[in-house]
């Protein structure tokens, strides 16, 4: 029997690991399934804990208030050191760019054991765009031993830099499969803002979070997001606000008081899924929308200089539009005045699998563990 261990801090990684984990447990004779969360981020974490119902082994709970990067380094490395000695497992497995992923795939270097990264081989060739996420997944690819690749192109990254095809497996990505789950489960609104929407509008969903984008450029899109619901008030803007002070005060500073912008707290995921499916368009920072949004028909556009998900934009289901006011509001405009523009996005074939990314990464572990 094969001990894994997962390892993840964010709510992201949650949704993303949790097909995975789902899949292993149902193996039970050929896996024990060990889940570790640090809590790197905690509230947004356990909202998709709890949606997933994924029980937790270990939770480090390293999030502290205003919390660096040098903190959340330090502390989820010290403390899986006691928790990799303990387990002994045989691999240890860590989703996509954040820090929890660059302190695991580390510490599981210092104890020798094998890593397995899923959404291996993404990058923008920037190393602080975004920032820390594109040196986090370029550090774990290089200590890892065994890398799920989402797509093609992906894949083809990783080979450029000398992995070996033995040990990379393309499986589509696992977002996929977690929004496929969530779509299939009952569902009925928790937010209270979210059950009382005016009907007919078309829903804008916002979602801005990234360290590059603070400051000044998040102030552009706020702006720009104000003078789209004073020219279409037939918007409804949606924004769940990231907690982060940085992100939340400028946010509500510049867009409160508008009735058809909507600024609330994180959602539930399951909310968040069934925004998207009514949503017109989706604008964001993010990286898991440019994945999620384009498979049920939602033009993205994306508020940065650069994506490590090329393939959306080659698609045609993706924009990158950076963070000047002129552009976004432009940009925006152009989907809700030009339906042949709107439909080219919409209507475009999204890259990224077929919800059976998790089956492919459990039966990949088989084999280079029936190989060893």
């Amino acid at each position: 029997m094969i001990k894994v261990i997962a390892v993840f801090g964010t709510r992201p990684e949650a949704i993303k690991m949790a097909p995975v984990i789902h899949q292993l447990k149902m193996q039970k004779s050929k896996f024990k399934t060990v889940v570790c969360v640090t809590a790197q981020h905690r509230q947004m974490l356990d909202q998709v804990l709890k949606i997933f119902r994924l029980k937790c082994d270990y939770d480090l709970n390293i999030m502290q208030k205003a919390q660096s990067l040098y903190q959340i380094t330090t502390n989820g490395l010290l403390k899986l050191e006691e928790i990799f000695k303990k387990e002994k497992p045989h691999i240890v497995l860590v989703h996509g760019d954040t820090t929890t992923t660059l302190v695991a795939a580390l510490a599981a270097f210092y104890e020798k054991i094998p890593v397995g990264h899923v959404e291996a081989g993404l990058r923008s060739f920037d190393k602080f765009n975004p920032f820390p996420e594109e040196i986090n997944r370029r550090i774990a690819d290089v200590l890892a031993d065994l890398y799920f690749a989402p797509t093609p192109l992906s894949a083809r990254n990783l080979k450029r830099e000398g992995i070996l095809d033995k040990n990379i497996y393309v499986t589509g990505n696992t977002v996929i499969d977690a929004l496929l789950m969530a779509l299939k489960a009952p569902y009925q609104a928790k937010s209270r803002q979210l059950k009382s929407l005016a009907a007919g509008k078309k829903i804008i969903l916002v979602t801005v979070h990234r360290r590059e984008n603070w400051g000044t450029p998040l102030k552009n899109i706020c702006t720009a997001l104000a003078q789209i619901a004073d020219r279409y008030p037939d918007v409804q803007i949606i924004y769940p606000v990231h907690l982060n002070p940085q992100v939340k005060n400028v946010v509500y500073a510049g867009l409160t008081g508008r009735a058809n912008i909507l600024l609330c707290e994180p959602l539930d995921y399951l909310d968040f899924v069934h925004v998207m499916k009514r949503s017109y368009m989706v604008v964001t920072d993010s990286g898991g929308l440019q994945e999620e949004a384009p498979s049920l028909g939602k033009p993205v556009l994306v508020l940065r200089q650069v994506t490590e998900r090329p393939e959306a934009v080659k698609a045609g289901t993706v924009r990158v539009i950076g963070t000047a006011t002129k552009a976004i509001y432009q940009e925006i405009s152009r989907l809700l005045s030009s339906k042949p523009a709107y439909q080219k996005m919409a209507n475009a074939v999204n890259p990224y699998g077929d919800g059976r990314a998790s089956e492919r990464i459990a039966k990949a572990i088989l084999q280079y563990f029936h190989n060893k």
